[in-house]
């Protein structure tokens, strides 16, 4: 928790949009970031790193999320879902979020790593 944002996330399997034959294996996540603190926020960038199995490497950067840049008064949450298509069964993702306070501060905020793991190969 940086700044008292807290970042959590849920992945997911889609396994309806997956086609394991081809290399093409689809997950979305749900991301929460919460303003647990006495400041508001604004989400200005992000900024993500995903390895697939074979260590493969992407990294994304953009302006907000999923064409936001959300404001967070103290209390306040936001919520949304994207996803991401590996060539690999199973891969991790994390990142980070540039925030921005009322007075022009930039801060980051870690996204803690996740594993993408389909439902049968969890043990």
């Amino acid at each position: 928790m940086t700044h008292n944002i807290r970042v959590s996330v849920k992945p997911a399997y889609i396994e309806q949009q997956s086609q394991p034959a081809e290399h093409r294996f689809v997950y979305a996540y749900t991301i929460t970031i919460d303003n647990q603190g006495d400041v508001p926020a604004q989400l200005i960038g992000r900024h993500w790193v995903i390895r697939d199995a074979d260590e493969k490497k992407q990294e994304v950067r953009g302006i907000g999320v999923v064409g936001e840049q959300p404001h967070l008064p103290p209390g306040k949450r936001f919520t949304y879902t994207s996803g991401v298509i590996l060539d690999t069964e199973t891969g991790i993702m994390e990142g980070s979020y540039q925030m921005k306070t009322e007075d022009g501060q930039l801060f980051d905020v870690p996204i803690p790593a996740f594993a993408l793991v389909p439902p049968h190969a969890i043990h």
